[in-house]
């Protein structure tokens, strides 16, 4: 599907960029990949470990401004977006700048694949577009559906296919727990918001890896969730800190106790699959066309994919061990 491609990565500098882009290089093979972002540092330093290889190009731009998405999208056959404002506090102080990027920038991709003819775009989602309580989650939702739904507009008279890949917590990834734990480990205390917080846990390959899936599989409306293990965070702070004292300082404004990817009302049109389930849209019966179910089987009513809920948990061992294989690439991207 990728091989010999010209494929564009929003938001490319970012956690999953930096493991999308070697591995599918590595893979694939395609003829141009190209790294659409709107930090110049960012771009300027993600060069350095690419300035040998001729495949990979770099574009400056905003995915607010349509007209430079329309200039970077020729000749463009894939597109990866992943560009967001994900952070959730950052998105409550600042909810126009939110909606600015992650709603009407997912407008834009939309328009400008399709005016440039691109095959097939797969959108990166987030657990908290399920049941969403804070803006960011809210924003991601309406992404979401944004793309959904644009597989049957301009009176389906385009070519351009759209999907969504959805997952959880990134093992490790900047920001993220993980490396948060590490950096106090050695202060005797350790914070836990609720010491009944559950959290998914995925690597960035496997993020990787569901994306070829949903760009492999994809007929168009398709939202993929990649199933994943489970740990409580009071598991977490003792794997990295067995000796430090957990202290409960309450859950965050905006913070859910357990994450979620596919709610109550997601369970009438999701489908099982060996290692994924995938959500398929209940406009225009699409929820019931065969090429889009394949093989998967259809889960109960009211099936609930949560954390804390799941039927499968990561291991203290297992994450004991990942850390330990990971240490130079813990909190770096």
């Amino acid at each position: 599907m990728l091989k010999n491609s010209s494929i564009l990565i929003t938001g490319g500098t970012g956690s999953f960029g930096h493991t999308f882009i070697p591995l599918t290089l590595k893979k694939y093979n395609p003829k141009r990949l190209v790294i659409f972002s709107r930090d110049e540092m960012k771009q300027w330093e993600m060069a350095k470990l690419f300035s040998n290889d001729s495949r990979v190009r770099f574009f400056i731009g905003d995915v607010r401004d349509k007209d430079r998405l329309h200039r970077a999208l020729n000749n463009v056959d894939f597109v990866v977006h992943a560009a967001a404002t994900k952070i959730v506090p950052t998105a409550e102080y600042n909810p126009f700048e939110c909606i600015k990027t992650n709603i009407n920038g997912a407008m834009n991709i939309i328009d400008a694949s399709i005016d440039q003819g691109v095959k097939r775009v797969v959108a990166l989602s987030t657990d908290k577009a399920s049941s969403p309580i804070n803006l960011y989650g809210a924003s991601k939702l309406a992404s979401d559906k944004l793309f959904v739904a644009s597989n049957s507009s301009y009176a389906s008279s385009h070519q351009t296919r759209f999907a969504v890949a959805r997952y959880g917590n990134v093992i490790g990834s900047r920001g993220s727990v993980i490396p948060f734990f590490l950096s106090i480990k050695n202060k005797g205390t350790i914070p836990i918001t609720d010491k009944r917080m559950t959290r998914f846990m995925i690597t960035l390959e496997q993020g990787v890896e569901l994306v070829w899936k949903a760009f492999d599989d994809m007929i168009g409306g398709e939202i993929y969730v990649k199933k994943i293990p489970s740990m409580k965070i009071t598991d977490i702070a003792s794997v990295i800190a067995p000796k430090a004292k957990q202290k409960i300082i309450g859950i965050r404004p905006g913070e859910k106790l357990h994450e979620q990817m596919i709610s109550n009302e997601d369970s009438y049109s999701t489908y099982e699959y060996s290692n994924y389930y995938k959500i398929l849209p209940q406009i225009n019966k699409w929820s019931l066309d065969r090429k889009r179910i394949g093989k998967g089987v259809k889960v109960s009513e009211g099936f609930v994919y949560s954390s804390d809920l799941n039927s499968e948990w990561m291991t203290k061992s297992h994450l004991k061990k990942w850390i330990n294989s990971n240490k130079n690439f813990i909190g770096r991207i």
